[in-house]
C-alpha cells in the first residue's frame, strides 16, 4: 500500500464541513466569502494511512472507553529519536486532550493564586489566558528583533523579571509561535541555566517542533540531565499531522513529583480516557506517516520561499521576519505608515482575507499579521495578490 495524500496542490472544498477556520466567518465577525489564512491547520488531507486506520476503526462500531499499552509509547519514543535525538522513558508520559490544556494543568499544578509566570511576548495568546484565567499574573520578558531581522531573547531582562516577581513558572514556546524562531541549543542552555540558578520550572511548548526550515529543534528536556527534573514538554502529532479535532497531545514530565502534581489537576478536571480516534491517528501517523510528513514539509517550504520572494518584489513597506521554523509567517506592516485599525480594516475589507492580527499575541506584536501558508499554492498566490492590491491602494 502506497501514500496516496501527496497532491498539496489540490483544493479540498472545507466550507460546509463545520471547519473553524472557513464555516464561522460570520460568527467571528468577518465577511462571510473572506480568505482564511489565520488559525494554524492545514488545507491539506492528512496521510492516507491515518484516513485508513481511522476508517478501519469506525467500522467496528463500538466507542467504549478505550486506552493504549506499551506499543504506542513505543511509536512516540521512536519518532522523537528519529527526529529530534531525544529518547523519552515510557513513565514519563502523560496524555491530555491538548497542549493548551496542559499549559493551564501545568499553571494550576505548579503555582498558587497570584504567583508569577513568566512569558515572552509577543507569544502565542493562550499563553496569557491559562495565566490571567487562572488567577496569576502574567510577567512579560519582551523578544526583539534585531538587525539580522530574527527575534531574540533578552536574557539579562529575563533574570531580572524572575528576581524582582519571585516567577516559579516559565511558558517557552518553540519552535516560537509567531515569530517563526527555533531557539539554538545556546540559547536554551542560556535560559534553562538562568531557571534553574532560580528553581524556576519551565513548560515546554514544542508542538511546532516537526516544522523547522533553518536549524534544529531542540527539545529542552534533553539539553541537561538537571534540566529533566524541572520541566515539561509539550509535544503533538496535531500540526504535523493536521489532526488538531482528534484533541490529544503527548506530555513527557520526568520527574515523579511535578508528574505527580500534574497528574493530580488532570483528575480534578475531570480528564481521563482520551478519544480512541485520536489515538489510533497518532500511533499510525508516527509508525507510517513518515512519507507524507517529509513531502508535505517540503511543500510548505516552498510556500515559505514563496512568500518571501512575494513580499521582497510586491509589497511595498511590507517585511517578513526572518523565518525558521513553524508553518506561520510573520509579516511586519510597520512600514506601509498604518495603524493597528487601519491596518485590519484594509486586510479584512479591501483584501478579503483572515489572518491573525499581530495585536493578539502582545503589545509588542502590533503592526505584525500572522499568515498561515500550509495551504495550496494557488490560493497562497490568490492570497497575496489580494494583499497586495490593498496595500498598494493604501499607500500609492
Amino acid at each position: 500500500m502506497a501514500e496516496r495524500n501527496l497532491d498539496f496542490d489540490r483544493v479540498i472544498e472545507r466550507r460546509n464541513t463545520r471547519s473553524l477556520k472557513y464555516d464561522f466567518a460570520v460568527e467571528w465577525g468577518m465577511p462571510e466569502d473572506v480568505l482564511p489564512l489565520w488559525v494554524a491547520d492545514m488545507d491539506f488531507k492528512t496521510s492516507s494511512y491515518i484516513e485508513d486506520a481511522l476508517a478501519e476503526r469506525v467500522k467496528e462500531g463500538i466507542f467504549g472507553y478505550s486506552e493504549v499499552k506499551t506499543p504506542y509509547f513505543e511509536t512516540v519514543r521512536d519518532w522523537m529519536v528519529r527526529r529530534h535525538d531525544w529518547k523519552p522513558q515510557e513513565e514519563w508520559l502523560v496524555k491530555t486532550p491538548g497542549v493548551v490544556t496542559a499549559l493551564a494543568m501545568a499553571v494550576k499544578a505548579y503555582t498558587e493564586p497570584g504567583d508569577a509566570v513568566l512569558i515572552q511576548l509577543p507569544v502565542y495568546y493562550p499563553f496569557s489566558e491559562v495565566i490571567e484565567d487562572n488567577g496569576r499574573r502574567v510577567v512579560n520578558s519582551n523578544l526583539y528583533r534585531g538587525g539580522d531581522n530574527r527575534y531574540h531573547m533578552d536574557f539579562e531582562d529575563f533574570e531580572e523579571k524572575i528576581i524582582q516577581n519571585g516567577v516559579k513558572l516559565f511558558l517557552l514556546c518553540n519552535p516560537h509561535n509567531p515569530v517563526g524562531r527555533v531557539w539554538t541549543r545556546e540559547e536554551l542552555i542560556r535560559l534553562g541555566d538562568i531557571c534553574m540558578k532560580h528553581d524556576v520550572i519551565v513548560v515546554s511548548d514544542e508542538i511546532h517542533q516537526d516544522f523547522v526550515f533553518q536549524g534544529k529543534h531542540q527539545v529542552f528536556a534533553g539539553l541537561k540531565k538537571e534540566y529533566e527534573d524541572r520541566c515539561i514538554v509539550c509535544t503533538s502529532p496535531s500540526k504535523t499531522f493536521n489532526l488538531a479535532t482528534m484533541v490529544l497531545s503527548n506530555i513527557f514530565i520526568p520527574n515523579r513529583d511535578l508528574r505527580k502534581r500534574f497528574r493530580k489537576q488532570l483528575d480534578a478536571a475531570g480528564i481521563s480516557q482520551l478519544g480512541v480516534m485520536g489515538l489510533i491517528a497518532c500511533e499510525t501517523a508516527y509508525s507510517m506517516g513518515e512519507e507524507w510528513y517529509l513531502a508535505m514539509l517540503e511543500y510548505v517550504r516552498g510556500n515559505i520561499a514563496f512568500v518571501k520572494k512575494y513580499v521582497e518584489e510586491n509589497l511595498s513597506g511590507v517585511t517578513m521576519t526572518a523565518h525558521e521554523g513553524t508553518y506561520l509567517v510573520w509579516l511586519d506592516f510597520s512600514g506601509t505608515g498604518l495603524s493597528e485599525t487601519e491596518l485590519e480594516e484594509r486586510i479584512v475589507h479591501k483584501a478579503g482575507l483572515w489572518l491573525d492580527g499581530g495585536g493578539m499575541f502582545g503589545e509588542s506584536g502590533k503592526g505584525f499579521q500572522r499568515i498561515n501558508v500550509a495551504c495550496p499554492g494557488s490560493i497562497l498566490e490568490e492570497a497575496m495578490k489580494r494583499l497586495e492590491k490593498a496595500i498598494k491602494e493604501t499607500c500609492g
